[in-house]
């Protein structure tokens, strides 16, 4: 249940009332209230009537409930930003790693890879050479918009990938859409996710034009280039999984149930994995591409991993009243740049990365 190991969510602004909210939640799934601790290392920025930070408060709810749903015992420190500006999330996350206050770190956020200006690109690599320097593991959603990121001025959507998931030390967590059996909930089918008919979403993937292949994609992925996802995990709307909100994510409605989907769901529920990962191997798991990369080509790879093989993430949006479509990636066997390797037999595959890690 990942007793023993911490969790660190890096999010923007200082949203308050987690605690009451994560609570909330535990009572509704009948959990453990774990240890929380919140941090804003720059000071604490909020404006309850900005929708932007309202977003962002719904974004904390998802990420630090979701990581205590599939690690419950583990310990949790949320890390907030000055703000959701590029060097203001640098600054949350180089204070995380140069504290050491955890054994993962989930971002579920990103934007085009060519938008983060270089400078800021180059510390940001620093800082994970550092963490995973000290077995520290990384997780980052690869994007809500299929094959494509919205453009720098926001304007308009391209083809393109998402930063942070594409740095190679980054695990980069796509989107599936899961089919489950009731009542007991388990587990029947998923396809890639793609609900941008109806909501304008879909799971990232792609390839890189700023980073090169990493040593661990080569024989695997196609081209010389980094490619995104690695791996994946329910980011359904429709199939979503439900969240406690409460003021400061509904703007002061008060506190409420809702469904939420998208890969920002994946990353933290991957960081809730690998925490059950460190407390099974007694030790942290540093970066886990290598080994992701090496049991997916493996004879056990149908035992550790839900290979997704149907549909794809083309991008369908709508432009001033004419729908307007980015060509995506089509899911097959083994790896694909709509679902990566697919998503976690957990009873399995986490085992198995406790293993390599030892």
């Amino acid at each position: 249940d990942g007793s023993g190991r911490t969790i660190v969510i890096v999010d923007a602004y200082a949203a308050p009332g987690i605690a009451d909210d994560l609570a909330a939640f535990d009572g509704v799934f009948g959990l453990p209230d774990p240890q929380l601790t919140v941090v804003a290392p720059q000071g604490a920025n909020w404006d309850p009537t900005d929708p932007e930070q309202q977003g962002w408060a719904g974004e904390t709810d998802l990420d630090v409930e979701w990581a205590h749903a599939v690690a419950p015992g583990a310990r949790i420190v949320l890390v907030q930003a000055w703000s959701s500006d590029d060097a203001d999330i640098l600054a949350a996350t180089r204070w995380a790693v140069d504290h050491n206050v955890g054994d993962v770190i989930s971002q579920s956020f990103g934007e085009d890879e060519r938008c983060v200006d270089p400078a800021i690109a180059r510390a940001q690599h620093q800082v994970f050479q550092r963490a995973t320097a000290r077995g520290i593991t990384l997780f980052a959603s690869s994007g809500d918009q299929g094959s494509a990121q919205p453009t720098c001025d926001g304007s308009s959507y391209s083809k393109a990938v998402s930063s942070p998931a594409t740095d190679p030390l980054v695990t980069a967590v796509g989107g599936t859409f899961l089919d489950t059996a009731l009542p007991a909930g388990s587990y029947v089918h998923e396809t890639v996710w793609n609900e941008s008919a109806a909501y304008e979403a879909a799971g990232g993937g792609g390839f890189s034009t700023l980073v090169r292949q990493p040593d661990f994609q080569e024989h695997v992925v196609p081209g010389r280039a980094r490619a995104v996802p690695d791996v994946s995990y329910d980011a359904g709307i429709d199939s979503g999984v439900v969240c406690v909100f409460g003021d400061a994510a509904t703007g002061g409605q008060g506190q409420g149930l809702y469904i939420v989907g998208g890969t920002s769901a994946g990353s933290p529920q991957w960081a809730g994995l690998a925490a059950i990962g460190a407390q099974i191997a007694r030790h942290r798991l540093g970066s886990i591409n290598e080994a992701l990369y090496d049991l997916g080509r493996s004879r056990q790879a149908s035992r550790l991993f839900h290979d997704v093989v149907e549909g794809d993430n083309t991008f369908t949006y709508d432009a001033g009243g004419s729908p307007v479509t980015i060509p995506g990636y089509s899911a097959h066997r083994g790896w694909d740049a709509a679902t990566g390797w697919g998503t976690p037999i957990a009873s399995t595959l986490v085992p198995a990365l406790a293993r390599r890690a030892s």
